[in-house]
């Protein structure tokens, strides 16, 4: 279990209340969670004991899809929204040590992924690696922001990441609207990376999972395949399409437990305009 981090709370954060950045970290073995998200997290897998492998798949997926759009797509700027807490190998590690002239933003609305985003997230001489402090749910300031548009250009293909981030936008909130503003901007030639959890699978641990993070003030939304597969309308879904991550274009033997990864994710290629 980590070690708590004591004195070492970054000013400003209420750490008596669970984030979900820091109970994901949690489950991928990180130390910068605090004994509310451990204790959340410790539900959450009494109820799902699988959301340890579900964070690693998730992690190895956004590993794969940054490395193929890097190396097969030659795709040269990445948009990562819902950074979470870097975890190495990081999007830009993993883009840059193809291209070193990559360039990304990080974007995320945590405090304590603000503070460790500035110290770790550094670039390689010859690309660029920016930290945006933006919500989701404003997508007008994140495409506006100077981090974004003095590091990307938006004439030429774009990588968006949105992985493991839209179940946290309720249905109230209009997901669709946020995910289609964002792919309205980008330039033909982009793609979108989304992952997303889901209740299909795993229905009483879904619930269960669900319920422990509305308890804690955390919504969560599970979506039906359907549903997911809806986001990227706008675009051409590669191969294999929407699948359990585990099994989006594996690089290696498959992990023991995998069928009860309930995370879809695909890659859209955005081969035209999205038109309103």
């Amino acid at each position: 279990m980590p070690e708590d981090q004591g004195d070492q709370t970054p000013v400003g954060i209420d750490v008596s209340v669970p984030h979900p950045a820091r109970l994901y970290d949690y489950y991928l073995g990180g130390k910068d969670n605090f004994p509310a998200d451990r204790a959340a997290a410790e539900r959450v897998l009494d109820a799902a004991p699988e959301a340890r492998l579900m964070a690693r798949e998730n992690r190895r997926f956004l590993v794969r899809a940054a490395r193929f759009l890097a190396a097969e797509c030659g795709v040269r700027q990445f948009l990562d929204i819902g950074t979470g807490i870097p975890t190495s190998p990081n999007l830009h590690e993993i883009v840059q040590d193809v291209a070193p002239a990559s360039r990304i933003v990080y974007t995320d609305n945590d405090r304590l992924v603000l503070a460790y985003a500035r110290a770790l997230l550094t670039s390689t001489p010859d690309g660029v690696t920016a930290y945006l402090d933006a919500d989701l749910r404003h997508v007008d300031r994140i495409l506006s922001a100077p981090e974004v548009t003095e590091t990307l250009d938006f004439t030429r293909p774009v990588g968006l990441f949105l992985v493991a981030i839209l179940h946290f936008i309720t249905d109230e909130e209009n997901p669709g609207t946020i995910v289609k503003s964002l792919l309205d901007a980008l330039p033909e030639g982009s793609y979108l990376v989304l992952s997303h959890a889901t209740a299909d699978l795993r229905p009483t641990a879904a619930e269960d999972v669900v319920s422990t993070y509305r308890s804690a003030a955390m919504a969560l939304t599970l979506r039906a395949k359907a549903e997911i597969a809806s986001f990227f309308d706008g675009t051409d879904l590669l191969d294999p399409g929407l699948v359990q991550v585990p099994t989006w274009r594996p690089t290696d033997e498959l992990p023991p437990g995998h069928e009860d990864v309930w995370i879809y994710g695909g890659v859209g290629h955005v081969a035209r305009q999205t038109v309103r």
